[in-house]
């Protein structure tokens, strides 16, 4: 019978010790989240490394689309509307994909954000596609990796960097006056508020 409980315990000990702990990922998933604008961004993705290998060009063929990332399709979702390099894109979630070049990405939103990886990549679900230059980093990225950098309070930049290159997507509102507008009434109303606590204290 002390065996029997001793087992048990051993059981219920290691069933709790999995369910604290994994094996490590090979391409971990990372989910990225800026505030943008009157609302935010969230990037979800998987991040492969380098490990040795030759990147782009082989491992990530040239001119074949590529799910941004690892595992299941790289996913982002804008809380607005978006001018999205130059192109219109109504708020939502929708696949990241990139067809690269050598001096240059084609970076793709499409309408299915729930493929695993590219393998059922439908041409015809796109919503846009931007073409943007690539750049030579100084230093190599071993983990792929995806970052929204504001570059104002109404503006950021989409970077994608893996190996030794790196692409930006300029993010901005698609309707910017209006927003301007809204941020205005906005700071009005957070300036009555204020005005309104000093005169109870």
């Amino acid at each position: 019978m002390k065996k029997i409980l001793f087992a048990i315990c051993i059981s219920a000990s290691a069933f709790s010790f999995a369910q604290d702990y994994s094996v490590p990922a090979a391409s971990p998933r990372q989910k990225v989240e800026q505030q943008f604008s009157m609302s935010k961004i969230t990037v979800d993705y998987g991040r492969p490394g380098v490990k040795g290998r030759k990147i782009f060009g082989e491992l990530v063929p040239y001119g074949q689309v590529w799910r941004a990332g690892a595992n299941s399709s790289t996913k982002i979702t804008f809380g607005q509307s978006v001018n999205f390099g130059g192109k219109i894109v109504q708020a939502g979630t929708y696949g990241l994909f990139i067809v690269p070049t050598e001096k240059e990405w084609k970076v793709i939103l499409n309408k299915d954000f729930q493929q695993w990886g590219a393998y059922t990549y439908d041409p015809k679900q796109d919503v846009v596609d931007v073409t943007v230059p690539v750049n030579k980093l100084a230093d190599k990225q071993e983990w792929f990796e995806i970052t929204l950098n504001p570059t104002d309070e109404n503006a950021a930049n989409l970077v994608l960097k893996w190996d030794d290159l790196q692409a930006e997507v300029p993010v901005k509102p698609s309707k910017p006056d209006a927003v301007n507008k809204i941020a205005d009434k906005l700071r009005e109303i957070k300036k009555i508020e204020a005005d309104a606590a000093k005169t109870k204290s």
